[in-house]
């Protein structure tokens, strides 16, 4: 006999639930977040997911069984972006296996179908969507920027120092630069580190500086900008650090 449990439950309880063995509570959480999960799927593979036709979304709908069991209540994750990490992985699983390529639609047209998915959801389901895709733009729209730098973040990657001191001193650095308007003026308009008057202002040398320049000027910029949540994780909000 199937479960029943009332469709206004509270979306942390029915997770607690589902996690505790309640099938009820589970079938209803994955009925109840299927828009969001099909939105997740759309994004991820370049085209509108639909319910029953595409093999896609029968693996999104697994992925976020999966987080469920996944998901460590208390351990600082939130739960929607766990699961869409794991429906992103578990995507790239599946196109490895079928060696398929994603197709491409305009981004408009995606962007008008995911959103008339997403209407069908509940006040704190909409909010926490709305943070993801909060979080989405803003790591656009840093990408951007860093391109008018020649930045990539292919590059951040291969240029993050491999050393938390290291990171650490060119954190300092990039921390120094943010907070002085002469020197954010040089690194805005000449794309560049002043690096004569940098190293006067922080306790490294001038070819350490150049040899972290990519990253030092990703994190000042990340520091100068309005980039709420990307600046968790260089471990560094606008006031939390301390001048070196």
């Amino acid at each position: 006999m199937k479960l029943k449990v009332p469709s206004e439950a509270d979306p942390s309880q029915l997770l607690l639930k589902a996690r505790n063995g309640d099938a009820g509570a589970r079938e209803e959480l994955i009925r109840r977040f299927t828009p969001f999960i099909l939105a997740v799927v759309s994004r991820a593979t370049g085209h509108f997911i639909r319910l029953g036709e595409d093999d896609e979304a029968s693996v999104g709908l697994m992925a976020f069984n999966e987080a469920i069991d996944s998901f460590r209540p208390g351990g600082g994750s939130n739960f929607l972006t766990l699961a869409e990490t794991i429906i992103r992985r578990r995507l790239v699983d599946y196109f490895r296996r079928e060696g398929r390529h994603r197709r491409v639609v305009s981004l408009q047209a995606l962007d008008n179908e995911t959103a008339a998915a997403v209407d069908s959801l509940g006040e704190e389901e909409i909010n926490l969507v709305n943070e993801l895709a909060d979080r989405r733009r803003e790591i656009e729209r840093y990408r951007e920027e860093l391109a008018s730098f020649g930045i990539t973040f292919k590059d951040l990657v291969k240029a993050s120092p491999q050393h938390r001191d290291a990171r650490d001193r060119a954190l300092a650095a990039a921390r120094v630069v943010a907070a002085n308007p002469l020197f954010s003026r040089y690194l805005r308009e000449r794309k560049a580190l002043p690096l004569k008057a940098l190293e006067k202002s922080v306790e490294t040398s001038r070819k350490t500086l150049e040899r972290h320049r990519k990253y030092i000027i990703a994190a000042a910029i990340m520091l100068m900008g309005d980039y709420e949540y990307l600046a968790n994780y260089i471990g560094q909000s606008k006031g939390s650090g301390q001048d070196a």
